[in-house]
C-alpha cells in the first residue's frame, strides 16, 4: 500500500503532470536556477528535502553533501525525481512520504530543504515540527517559498483565493501563508531571509511574493 498519513492531502495526479511540464519550462529562464543555487549554497552533510517534486534541486546540491533523502508524495513526480537522482552528482534517495509524518528518524540530518512546498502542505505547523524533529541540534533549514503579499489589496485577494478556487486548481497550493512566521513559530531560531518578487518586473501574481533564507533548529 502507498504510504499515506491521515493529515496529508490527496494526490493530485493531473496537476502533478502539468506542474512537471511547467516547472521544466520555467527552468529555462535564469532566475529559478540561480535561486536554487543560492538556496543550496554551502549545504553539507546529510540532507532531507521535502516535496522534492520532479527533482529540479538535485543538480544544484554541492558535492560536500553526502546524501539527500528526497521525500515526495506524488507518484508521477516521484518517478521523475528518481530519474533526476540518477543524473545528480551527489547521492539522492527518493522516497514516498508526507511532510506531516516524515518516514525518518529524529535528529538524523545536518540540513533540511523546503523549496516551494510549504504553500501546499495540508498542516503547516505539523510539517515544520517534523522538520524540527529530524534535524540535529543547531542544524540548518533552508527555505525558498512564495507567500503573503505585503500590500493589503493583494493580501486580501490571496485570502479570497485560498478560501475558494486556488487550492483546488493548483494541487493544494495556498497563496496567503506566511512561511517566515510559521518557521519562527515552529521553534527555529536565527531566521535570516530576503524577500523579492517573481517576476521582478511587470504585473504581480498571487504567487509573486517570495522569500529565501535559512533558520536553525534550536539546540537541545
Amino acid at each position: 500500500m502507498p504510504l499515506r498519513h491521515p493529515a496529508s492531502p490527496r494526490p493530485h495526479p493531473l496537476f502533478a503532470r502539468v506542474y512537471a511540464r511547467a516547472s521544466t519550462l520555467a527552468e529555462r529562464q535564469p532566475a529559478l536556477p540561480a535561486l536554487r543555487r543560492e538556496l543550496l549554497h554551502g549545504v553539507t552533510g546529510r540532507v532531507i528535502e521535502i516535496g522534492a517534486g520532479n527533482g529540479l534541486n538535485f543538480a544544484h546540491y554541492p558535492r560536500a553533501v553526502s546524501e539527500v533523502v528526497a521525500v515526495e508524495p506524488e507518484r508521477s513526480l516521484r518517478r521523475l525525481a528518481t530519474d533526476a537522482a540518477l543524473r545528480s552528482e551527489v547521492p539522492v534517495d527518493v522516497v514516498p512520504g508526507f511532510a506531516e509524518a516524515l518516514p525518518v528518524k529524529s535528529e538524523a540530518f545536518d540540513a533540511a530543504v523546503a523549496c516551494l512546498v510549504l504553500c501546499s502542505v495540508r498542516d503547516l505547523p505539523r510539517s515544520l515540527a517534523e522538520l524540527h524533529r529530524v534535524l540535529r541540534p543547531d542544524a540548518e533549514l533552508r527555505f525558498f517559498e512564495h507567500g503573503r503579499a505585503p500590500t493589503p489589496a493583494m493580501a486580501a485577494f490571496q485570502r479570497t483565493l485560498d478560501r475558494t478556487v486556488w487550492p483546488h486548481l493548483f494541487g493544494g497550493c495556498h497563496t496567503f501563508r506566511d512561511p517566515v512566521a510559521a518557521i519562527r513559530a515552529a521553534g527555529f531560531r536565527s531566521v535570516s531571509y530576503r524577500t523579492f518578487r517573481l517576476p521582478e518586473s511587470g504585473p504581480a501574481f498571487p504567487t509573486s511574493y517570495c522569500v529565501i533564507g535559512s533558520a536553525r533548529r534550536a539546540p537541545g
